[in-house]
């Protein structure tokens, strides 16, 4: 063989030898692509939510006061404490939160239906309808909410002058009032996700099951209802979420008796400055949200709905 054959001959097999390296390299720049897409993620959670949150567990084990400043330790007796002076307000946390959640869903669910299955061209009107009270601040909504329940005010004061309620009759400052504002603004967080599960159902499936002679009712109950279970699903983790850790209609429209979590938290952090006891209730109230959440999940959760859905 000549000294050329012999050069080719060489380079041929080693560019034999590169090409499962550059396979490997391409099947490993490939497998990163997603780590990488997901990087920003993570350091948006690292930055806002793993190191807030590891302060605040920090804080909650910490002795001292913001004048003096804080020694940070093993001091978890603060866990007791909080739990022992405001377990009333943390069991109504969840009480009107899941209250609440469950009148939303009872509203929230017909409207979205009605708007996917008899809508037409005009769904993204009502849900632009629907959502339209949500571009003013979440505050100044609440705080209408007052003046709509006022004892004497436009509703119930015209209410009384018309002799149909009792003088004595209020809203305002009742748990009735505070469940009444979780439940509007927490609405649309559950119409949205609601709707989409419902507008996904194929029609195919519905038109199918009265060809086999099932009434309305079993239509609803054994096809429609579970198709829509993961908004249903979805829709429960913002409102459900949200309602337990509000304090502004609890501030707004309720009174001493209506207090939640959320305005004890509140008050510790602005208010008293305690802010180890602040931190302590505030990890109680994650770590139960979780809790419930799990519990939820694992009896209405992502296995189900993907039965569901397939």
């Amino acid at each position: 063989m000549s000294g050329r054959g012999k050069a080719r001959a060489g380079a041929g097999s080693a560019r034999a030898e590169r090409a499962p390296a550059r396979r490997r390299d391409r099947r490993i720049g490939k497998a990163a692509v997603p780590y990488l897409l997901g990087l920003p993620s993570w350091v948006y959670l690292l930055l806002f939510f793993l190191v807030p949150l590891a302060s605040m567990l920090a804080l909650s084990a910490a002795v001292g006061d913001p004048i003096v400043g804080y020694s940070y330790g093993g001091h978890f007796a603060e866990f007791l404490d909080a739990i022992g002076q405001y377990h009333r307000q943390l069991l109504r946390s969840f009480y009107y939160g899941a209250l609440a959640t469950l009148v939303t869903l009872a509203i929230a669910y017909p409207a979205a239906y009605w708007i996917a299955f008899h809508g037409g061209r005009h769904k993204s009107t009502y849900l632009f309808l629907i959502m339209l009270p949500f571009f003013v601040s979440f505050v100044i909504r609440t705080v209408a909410w007052q003046f709509i329940l006022a004892d004497q005010g436009f509703l119930f004061g015209q209410l009384k002058s018309w002799g149909l309620i009792s003088d004595r009759f209020y809203i305002l400052s009742t748990q009735w009032a505070v469940i009444g504002g979780l439940v509007y603004n927490g609405l649309a967080y559950y119409v949205l996700p609601l709707y989409v599960a419902i507008e996904k159902i194929d029609r195919r499936v519905v038109r199918a099951a009265g060809d086999l002679y099932a009434d309305p009712a079993s239509t609803f109950l054994r096809v429609i209802l579970p198709l829509s279970a993961p908004g249903v699903f979805a829709g429960f983790l913002l409102v459900f979420v949200t309602d337990v850790g509000d304090f502004v209609n609890a501030q707004i429209l309720g009174g001493p008796g209506t207090y939640m979590v959320g305005n004890v938290i509140q008050d510790s952090f602005f208010v008293n400055q305690d802010y180890p006891m602040a931190a302590a209730l505030s990890s109680i109230l994650m770590f139960l949200l979780m809790v419930a959440i799990f519990l939820y999940a694992r009896a209405f959760g992502r296995e189900r709905i993907q039965e569901y859905a397939a």
